[in-house]
């Protein structure tokens, strides 16, 4: 007599296959193609203590294609890709377009942070970068903290030039 395996089939393998698929779909960066056919570039952005950076992925473009301006806080980033097309002769035909085309336009919203008069941006193989400065104010700074006898003097100085005044 052969033995015979059989498989038994899990449903909710299957439903955790079909739940995973569809949270890499939707969860992914929503970069690349939209719904009506216009697409996005991929950015980041970056703080450090001066500043932050985004740096945006702006292949095939260039400085000419790209706008960029800020309005009340708002930065905004426009362009448009234009498509490329190549003769298409007698029998040949495209069977793949992947690559995306047209205008785009991203709004970002600057914290109250950052100093919109010192904006710069430099465009270089296809990255482009947007440096925005923090305002002195904003940039973190260390405070150093006396001891009991150091702080009191220079209080006590501070609240007689204040009685002083009045």
């Amino acid at each position: 007599m052969a033995i015979q395996r059989t498989t038994i089939r899990n449903p909710w393998r299957d439903l955790d296959t079909l739940t995973n698929r569809l949270t890499m779909a939707f969860d992914g960066p929503f970069v690349g193609p939209l719904a009506n056919g216009a697409w996005q570039p991929a950015v980041s952005v970056q703080e450090s203590p001066d500043e932050l950076l985004l740096v945006a992925e702006l292949p095939g473009l260039s400085e000419a294609d790209i706008e960029l301006e800020v309005e009340n806080n708002v930065l905004t980033l426009r362009g448009e890709k234009s498509e490329v097309r190549t003769e298409e002769s007698e029998g040949h035909r495209v069977h793949i377009q992947e690559r995306r085309h047209g205008r785009f336009s991203r709004r970002f919203t600057l914290p109250r942070s950052v100093s919109t008069e010192g904006i710069s941006a430099e465009f270089e193989h296809g990255l482009l970068r947007v440096r925005m400065p923090k305002m002195a104010e904003a940039r973190s700074r260390r405070i150093e903290i006396g001891v009991g006898a150091e702080v009191a003097p220079k209080a006590r100085l501070e609240s007689e030039a204040a009685g002083d005044e009045a």
